[in-house]
């Protein structure tokens, strides 16, 4: 498949985006021998891709990783006011790997990272419609909130799927729920809530399609199993 050099160059773990940029503007990548140019696409199974002269190696296997993120902890790879960032808490796995959608610094749970274009784009996609479980500790009254979240159509102007939603526990201030969203708006899960007039304390995403965070703890990370491969297709 045919993509951009840029792309290319960091699901290969050579650079990022932008520094591929640099690279491809000062001459240091070539396509079958042709130097490449801003812009330029080609296929790593049939080109023949090299950096200062190095043939880039093809990939012989993808790596996929299920990490419980913490709270405080940012979805990026890096970040310039020098939080903590998921890409610090999996360094040791050995490979280049960025995470599947994301989870903001209040929320925790699961998050997958991986090197996989393509798995990326079928997990984040909203036409693949995935699933998302999570679990919301939220403040109000429960019962007549759960209600206006299982009749929501729309948030924020913008069509949304119903989502699912199972009270699991009630309190005097209110209670946890279980909602289960198909798409993966920004803080979308606190919006909802929040136009269902109830406070979230709390977030925790549990399960993403067929995977399922488990027993993890807050920073803990583990490969996906050759089962948890085969459901998502791989």
């Amino acid at each position: 498949m045919r993509e951009r050099l840029q792309k290319i160059l960091s699901q290969a773990g050579v650079c990022s985006r932008r520094a591929a940029e640099t690279y491809l503007t000062d001459g240091r990548v070539t396509v079958n021998g042709i130097p490449a140019q801003l812009g330029d696409q080609a296929d790593l199974e049939t080109d023949a891709i090299c950096v200062d002269g190095v043939p880039l190696a093809r990939p012989d296997a993808h790596t996929y990783l299920l990490l419980y993120k913490p709270r405080g902890t940012v979805c990026t790879l890096s970040d310039e006011r020098g939080r903590k960032t998921v890409a610090d808490l999996v360094a040791g796995c050995g490979s280049r790997v960025w995470p599947v959608g994301r989870l903001d610094l209040d929320s925790e749970g699961l998050l997958l990272l991986t090197d996989d274009g393509a798995l990326t784009h079928r997990l984040t996609h909203p036409s693949h419609n995935v699933d998302k479980v999570y679990l919301a500790w939220v403040q109000g009254e429960v019962r007549p909130g759960a209600e206006r979240l299982r009749g929501m159509e729309r948030l924020d102007g913008e069509p949304i799927r119903r989502p699912k939603i199972k009270i699991v526990r009630e309190t005097q201030s209110g209670g946890l729920l279980s909602v289960t969203i198909h798409e993966g708006k920004n803080r979308q899960v606190r919006r909802m809530c929040d136009a269902a007039q109830l406070h979230v304390t709390r977030l925790k995403r549990v399960q993403e399609g067929p995977l399922q965070l488990g027993d993890l703890r807050p920073g803990q990370w583990r490969p996906l199993t050759a089962e948890e491969l085969q459901l998502l297709g791989l």
